[in-house]
């Protein structure tokens, strides 16, 4: 079932819900809404039926709703005692925006595209931070008057590094993780700070063409398409959750430099894609896949 209201300028209130399915939950939660005047926007839910999961995104206007901000939190845990429902709840606001720290090393078309949409608007996000493991890009993070901290990670002071990186995240308050072509694997600890709360993007050569100069890889095997992929940050390399992914073809005509250029541009667009759905707060997280409503 699917409640949509398209084009939504008002502020916004969304409850996030994952739990075990039962008879009713959509009637509830409705129910809950409208009894406290609230007025619904959006309206998504998806059930796994192999793992009997419920999931479900309900967003409602504001205005007019009578249970305050300080106290929706309390409310909505009372709700789900009294309705004997076992899961997990989050809430949104929509005039509150996520902080976005981004994690680069030397390539630059992803963290471009993130701090130009982030301007323009079409990313609801602040981006108060960039961190990198070199200093190559310290000019593009003053042009848009960032925050870019130099940390460079070597084998012998790695754990150094990391506390480095966690004081400063915690220092600008930072709600989720964006490693924009960050050339570096973050430890065990950020990664359970941060659980599905971290995004990466690489191409989607892997496994095929793992290690250094994947395009040329591709290019000697005559490849017929290309593509980006991204996915929350696991412990285990590159094998978290996939959020977004897309291809375009190629042919024997390009060269190593069109692969380049093309894997770049659907990197971009993969990874601006998967940012927005985060700040939407349409991602699930449901075993190693993800469910987006």
């Amino acid at each position: 079932r699917r409640l949509r209201q398209s084009n939504i300028k008002c502020r916004t209130i969304t409850l996030k819900i994952s739990c075990e399915d039962k008879k009713g939950l959509i009637a509830s939660v409705s129910t809950f809404v409208f009894s406290h005047a609230g007025n619904i926007v959006n309206l998504d839910q998806y059930t796994d039926p192999d793992k009997k999961m419920f999931f479900m995104r309900i967003e409602w206007e504001k205005e007019g709703f009578k249970i305050k901000k300080d106290d929706l939190s309390k409310k909505t845990k009372e709700f789900f005692f009294e309705n004997k429902i076992n899961g997990s709840w989050e809430l949104f606001h929509s005039d509150i925006n996520p902080r976005m720290a981004i994690f680069v090393s030397k390539y630059d078309h992803c963290l471009y595209d993130l701090l130009l949409r982030c301007k323009s608007g079409e990313l609801k996000c602040e981006i108060p931070l960039i961190i990198s493991n070199h200093n190559d890009l310290t000019y593009i993070a003053k042009y848009f008057n960032i925050d870019f901290v130099y940390v460079p990670v070597k084998k012998e002071d790695r754990v150094e590094a990391e506390d480095k990186e966690l004081k400063l995240l915690n220092k600008y308050k930072i709600d989720f993780i964006v490693l924009a072509r960050y050339m570096q694997i973050l430890s065990s600890k950020i990664v359970s700070m941060f659980p599905n709360k971290i995004i990466n993007i690489h191409h989607s050569f892997l496994p095929a063409f793992k290690g250094a100069k994947p395009y040329h890889q591709a290019y000697e095997k005559g490849v017929k398409i290309i593509g980006a992929s991204s996915h929350f940050v696991t412990e285990e390399l590159d094998q978290g959750p996939i959020i977004q992914q897309d291809v375009i073809h190629v042919s024997h005509k390009d060269k190593i430099k069109d692969l380049i250029i093309k894997g770049r541009d659907i990197e971009r667009r993969v990874l601006a894609e998967s940012v927005k759905l985060y700040i939407q707060n349409r991602i699930f997280s449901c075993g190693n896949r993800t469910i987006i409503l």
